[in-house]
């Protein structure tokens, strides 16, 4: 009898089994034929047979679209017609560096994870979780990263298909940031007007602290749109991109955005950057722009800044897959960095750990003071805030600290000035570099697109800062170095990294970890007992180092 029953279980266990590999099965060949998107239906033209005309070594024309790259080693792009004609013609134009962009963003995710195994696996679960990614695309969207992606490389189809490839790179910050909470993306930014700005007129401010790699960040576009619908705009951008992170409209309506803290997302909804595309390409009010974010779902948890000429001021639209927010301020300025502050979502349970646990409220008071010590804005002091790389009280918290406002960093920093249609731009390095001035009402009013170059107004350039002149510049070079010799495995010396940023908490812990390599226990426990007591950016790297000085003083 007992046999029996045993042999009843075991056939039970067999078939639970099959029935288990069976599902395993079927999901893994649903996983696989889904990891591809389909491009968009469109009749093709005789358009992409076109050659780019190379005029010279700067310039590269396709039909009444240009790409060229100024001295500052910018590029600069016009784009015009519907949507695929805007994204052929960007293809055609950028076809080179599109691949070097495709080229150092997965070198960097290769350097992040080395296992070819687990990227493998990594794409079809982002294939998986961006399934129906392109139904939350408006179809002009489609049809320009369609265009653009006709000159994609073929060497990356280990990925995807160069369509699937482009349109999931428009979702990539937001799967990074909520995934693994990356926070590749830690920006600042801050507005004045009235009383708060010089001359009375709406002033914004941003860097974009978003980094991928020093390679991502070589090639930045500059790139005026003139699409057959909606508004022109201006963006800061790279190639292949048609999301916006930074941009003016003619109109005078500004958008950039800062990621909060976000829950894993399980399923496709409208990347972040084309929500911020389509408010600058639609919207003239702050009206217009929070009913335009208000209708479309998102992956993950993000602040627009908003600014309008119209309005004369400027709002944070806060937005998380579930809820919508509008901040406004009670004065004469406003500041966005990592967490939400309206009455909705500042009181949710994931913002409240965002402030307690992330650099974001220090920079937030840290940009707070130096807006208090600017009563009178104007676009040369918000470049000096934007440089700024001390803590509060101007405390020296070191070099790089995700606390201070310029972490030497910054993919790009900019600043606008709505009512004026005026854009400076940084140069490299970071906001170091000179600010160049793009007058958008000149460029707009432009009916030949026969552009005179340079585009920017040399006359309103903000000089580069004095900094670059420094020997503490020489050590910021230096210090990256040496974290660049970390990344690939090589040793280091702990004493000539101390030496070079003395005040900064990873210093002493990359000493650390240099000397526990050695064996050196004492030294490192003493390395990481010094960190503890400098301003650590968050609670995450906080809390690692007492796990390492817990663990060196468990087996030493």
């Amino acid at each position: 009898m007992a046999v029996k029953i045993l042999k009843k279980i075991f056939k039970f266990i067999i078939l639970f089994f099959i029935c288990l590999l069976s599902l395993l099965l079927v999901f893994g060949v649903y996983v696989y034929r889904i990891s591809d998107t389909d491009p968009p239906q469109i009749s093709l033209t005789k358009d992409i047979e076109i050659t780019p005309t190379k005029v010279d070594s700067s310039l590269t024309t396709f039909k009444n679209n240009w790409l060229h790259k100024n001295k500052f080693h910018l590029y600069e792009m016009y784009l015009s017609g519907d949507g695929f004609e805007r994204g052929l013609a960007f293809g055609k134009m950028g076809k080179t560096l599109i691949r070097e962009q495709e080229l150092a963003f997965t070198n960097e995710i290769q350097r992040m994870i080395p296992s070819k195994r687990y990227l493998k696996f990594l794409k079809y679960i982002v294939g998986f979780m961006n399934r129906d990614l392109a139904d939350y695309v408006i179809k002009e969207y489609q049809d320009e990263i369609y265009g653009t992606s006709m000159a994609a490389s073929e060497e990356f189809n280990w990925i995807g298909t160069n369509y699937s490839r482009q349109l999931n790179y428009h979702a990539a910050h937001d799967i990074g940031h909520a995934l693994a909470n990356m926070m590749l993306v830690g920006c600042s930014s801050f507005a004045t007007w009235n009383e708060k700005s010089k001359d009375s007129t709406l002033l914004i401010g941003r860097n974009f602290d978003f980094y991928v790699g020093d390679e991502f960040a070589k090639n930045k576009i500059v790139a005026f749109y003139k699409p057959k619908k909606g508004h022109a705009f201006m963006s800061l951008t790279w190639p292949g991109f048609s999301g916006v992170v930074s941009g003016m409209n003619a109109e005078g309506l500004t958008v950039t955005i800062n990621a909060n803290k976000s829950d894993i997302p399980f399923g496709a909804a409208t990347p972040v950057s084309l929500v911020a595309r389509e408010i600058l390409q639609y919207a003239s009010t702050i009206q217009e722009a929070y009913a335009i974010a208000l209708k479309r779902k998102m992956f993950v948890s993000e602040s627009f800044l908003i600014g309008s000429a119209k309005d004369h001021k400027a709002v944070v639209i806060e937005k998380t897959p579930d809820a919508i927010d509008l901040y406004e301020s009670k004065t004469s300025s406003i500041i966005c960095t990592n967490h939400y502050q309206g009455k909705i979502l500042g009181k949710q349970e994931l913002n409240e750990k965002q402030k307690q646990n992330s650099a974001s409220v220090y920079r937030y008071h840290r940009l707070n003071e130096l807006l208090n010590a600017t009563p009178s804005n104007t676009p040369e002091q918000s470049a000096a805030i934007l440089r700024d790389y001390k803590g509060i009280g101007n405390s020296d918290i070191g070099f790089t600290n995700e606390k201070a406002m310029n972490q030497f960093l910054a993919h790009h920093s900019i600043i606008f000035q709505p009512e004026k249609l005026l854009v400076w731009v940084s140069t490299s390095p970071w906001q170091e570099g000179a600010y160049i001035c793009y007058d958008l009402n000149t460029l707009f009013s432009n009916k030949t697109q026969n552009f005179n170059f340079p585009l920017y107004d040399t006359n309103q350039t903000i000089a580069a800062d004095h900094f670059l002149q420094s020997n503490e510049f020489k050590k910021v070079q230096r210090y990256l170095f040496i974290e660049n010799e970390l990344k690939l495995h090589h040793a280091i010396d702990p004493q000539e990294v101390i030496s070079i940023n003395p005040n900064y908490y990873d210093t002493y812990r990359i000493a650390g970890d240099e000397y526990l390599r050695q064996r050196k226990y004492k030294e490192a426990k003493q390395m990481y007992g010094h960190a503890l007591s400098l301003e650590i950016a968050t609670q995450e790297e906080r809390n690692l180092l007492n796990e390492k000085i817990k663990q060196i003083n468990s087996k030493h």
